[in-house]
């Protein structure tokens, strides 16, 4: 009784599903105009009055001394760590101007051909003094800044991006995040080097050469004031620099006054002087806000139906000005050179990379989801301990 009774609630249903629905209007498809859909600019005039203005708050920011000293006053931690930054960098300082102001120009003068001792007193001074302090200075500086960064982050924003919600479950390899660490490291310090060198030689340039190398200190100076708060918020190394170059003015303005200070000395005073300099900037750097939140909608408006209307800057004026392209290329060529000449040493055949695999963003690298940069895990049965080639053979960046 069962089978006809399932049947026919089969045919009821059947028959409901094919009975004539109750006819719909059909919704007329809504017209879009070209000239409704076309997209609205700004004028130059207002958008250079926009530029202005975001660089004059970077200039604000970058004078904040009002929230360094408060924090230095209210919080141990970073008063500790600033003052042993401070008293060190300061010894670093004195010791280089005290060769550049007194020993230099004494060695300089005619000594006595005999007096060997007279004519190499400043290579005596520079080996055995003033390369171990500033060396162990800019050693030290590093670790007090990266401590001061992370409690003025924690007091500011909460805990940092990557131990927000750290579990054993979602915790990544120990061995993968070390590598990943080394390499990273790694390729900042050649992005370091490599951006000198290249202020070195845009000061060559006749006529606007120190102008070129000032203007592009200016940005480098900021990006290193606000890496730690990028990073701590999750952003890849592309994800920094894209932040910084569609808001370049704010951080020209912002980096110019480190930039003015750290210009007078030699090479290795503006250093130092620099060090001595970057924990109050980088605290700065934490309480500032960039701007414009939108770079391609700066100036939106709101319609009469309610909806945001979209303005874009000038076409005149660059949303986006490429500052660290050729640095990012010369460092990725460095980095190329020195992998194929690691591997050559360590006999491993070195990959062929085709031209689509040549240009591929760092991002890939950085955030370890590219599929052919996999690090396969063997068990160790009596191996050599890891060497330097096999951590460079793990990170291989490529083009932003």
């Amino acid at each position: 009784m069962q089978k006809p009774i399932l049947r026919h609630r089969h045919e009821i249903d059947r028959t409901r599903h094919d009975s004539p629905q109750p006819s719909q209007r059909p919704v007329a498809p809504r017209i879009v105009s070209a000239r409704a859909s076309y997209p609205v600019f700004l004028s130059i005039q207002d958008t250079l009055k926009l530029q202005i203005g975001w660089a004059w708050r970077g200039l604000v920011d970058a004078f904040r001394w009002d929230v360094v000293i408060g924090l230095m006053i209210s919080d141990a931690e970073v008063r500790a760590n600033a003052l042993k930054s401070f008293l060190l960098n300061s010894i670093s300082l004195v010791s280089i101007y005290v060769f550049d102001l007194l020993l230099q120009p004494l060695a300089q003068e005619r000594p006595h051909p005999q007096k060997w001792l007279h004519k190499n007193v400043g290579l005596f001074y520079r080996v055995l003094w003033l390369l171990p302090v500033v060396g162990v200075a800019l050693y030290l500086n590093a670790s007090w800044c990266s401590l001061i960064a992370k409690r003025t982050f924690t007091l500011r924003h909460g805990l940092a991006y990557p131990y927000v919600g750290a579990t054993p479950t979602t915790s990544p390899n120990a061995y993968i995040a070390f590598l990943n660490s080394v390499a990273t490291s790694a390729y900042r310090a050649v992005m370091i080097m490599t951006c000198v060198v290249l202020s070195l030689v845009l000061g060559y340039i006749p006529v606007v050469g120190s102008i070129a190398e000032t203007i592009f200190f200016c940005w480098v100076d900021a990006y290193y004031c606000f890496e730690f708060i990028w990073i701590s918020r999750g952003l890849s190394l592309s994800g920094r620099i894209r932040y910084l170059e569609e808001r370049w003015m704010y951080h020209f303005a912002f980096g110019l006054p480190s930039t003015v200070i750290c210009m007078w000395g030699s090479t290795l005073a503006n250093a130092a002087l620099f060090a001595l300099i970057f924990p109050s900037y980088m605290i700065m750097a934490m309480h500032a806000r960039p701007v414009p939140t939108d770079p391609y909608n700066p100036s939106s408006t709101s319609t009469s139906s309610g909806s945001t209307q979209i303005i874009h800057p000038s076409p005149y004026v660059p949303i986006r000005l490429r500052i660290f392209a050729p640095v990012i290329s010369l460092n990725d060529c460095i980095v190329r050179v020195l992998s194929l000449c690691t591997r050559r040493r360590s006999g491993a055949r070195p990959a062929k990379l085709s031209p689509d695999q040549g240009v591929r963003t760092s991002r890939r690298m950085e955030e370890g989801d590219d599929d052919d940069m996999t690090v396969e895990l063997r068990p160790i049965r009596h191996q050599p301990a890891l060497r330097r080639t096999d951590i460079l053979h793990c990170y291989v960046p490529d083009n932003i």
